[in-house]
């Protein structure tokens, strides 16, 4: 592939929200098929998107280095070893770090590859209800705060703080917007479209999806999507009402404490919060 399928590839993958590694030969010594600057993406599935490493045998090894470091987020630089096969397996045996990697192959060089992560930006989705609502003002402070790219959906926001992207059709499709698997949404619908928000929202696969509503609205809109026929698991997975049990009253606690829920699933926490679950209520029927 030419250098500018790289720039196109990997822009493609930034706009879509995908997860992605580039693997960069940064140093060779002795005997490669490689040399420096031959570079691969690998998706976050771990398929090899584009380029070469010089060989089927250093990028397969790669591959594994390339989920690792997608899944910490930190950039790591490993040693591969060209070995054959005697001395791989030896290696292999004695080796204590995973910054060495050794393959089999008679070439009998070494190469040095920087393997850094590409994470989409997190995103916040705001999808409110028109007019002046302090919470989801204060949701896009907070969440702009914390490094979230925040969009919100909302025909008539009343905002002191500019979020990343406002979509203010008035006749917005919900199921027209791209959701990220990284993505924490919160309804702030109060009431009008509750159900049919969650309905849309769960038919893509997102991070986090809180509603801001009372216990009672909260068990209306979960009864009504039971009824009509909404998986279960998704039901189970709405935070609803959201937030962190902070003890929260104003709108800024409010925030606050959705915030904090929001974070807490972000890092796989498991933290107290307003939810029906949370008080060991039974599934609503």
């Amino acid at each position: 592939m030419k250098p500018t399928e790289f720039t196109r590839l990997t822009d493609e993958l930034a706009a879509r929200g995908e997860p992605f590694a580039v693997a960069t030969v940064v140093k060779t010594e002795g005997s490669s098929l490689g040399k420096p600057g031959f570079k691969v993406v690998i998706s976050g599935k771990g398929q090899v998107l584009y380029g070469t490493l010089g060989g089927a045998c250093p990028e397969a090894a790669i591959v594994h280095t390339a989920k690792k470091v997608l899944s910490t987020g930190t950039p790591r630089i490993v040693k591969v070893y060209l070995e054959s096969v005697d001395k791989a397996v030896e290696a292999v045996v004695k080796s204590q770090t995973e910054d060495e990697i050794h393959v089999e192959t008679n070439c009998g060089g070494t190469m040095e590859i920087y393997v850094e992560p590409y994470l989409p930006a997190l995103r916040l989705v705001l999808v409110g209800q028109g007019g002046k609502d302090e919470v989801e003002d204060a949701l896009v402070r907070l969440g702009t705060l914390l490094d979230f790219e925040v969009v919100v959906i909302d025909h008539s926001p009343e905002l002191t703080q500019e979020p990343d992207k406002l979509i203010r059709d008035s006749d917005y499709d919900l199921s027209r917007f791209e959701f990220h698997p990284g993505d924490s949404v919160v309804v702030l619908t109060k009431g009008e479209r509750d159900a049919d928000t969650l309905q849309t929202i769960g038919r893509s696969l997102v991070g986090y999806v809180g509603m801001m509503a009372s216990k009672q609205r909260a068990a209306d809109a979960i009864r009504e999507l039971r009824k009509r026929g909404v998986a279960e698991a998704y039901l189970g997975s709405i935070h609803t009402p959201a937030g962190a049990d902070i003890g929260s009253l104003t709108p800024f606690e409010i925030a606050l404490s959705i915030m904090a829920e929001v974070v807490a699933v972000k890092y796989g926490k498991t933290i107290a919060n307003k939810s029906l679950r949370a008080e060991g209520q039974a599934p609503i029927s």
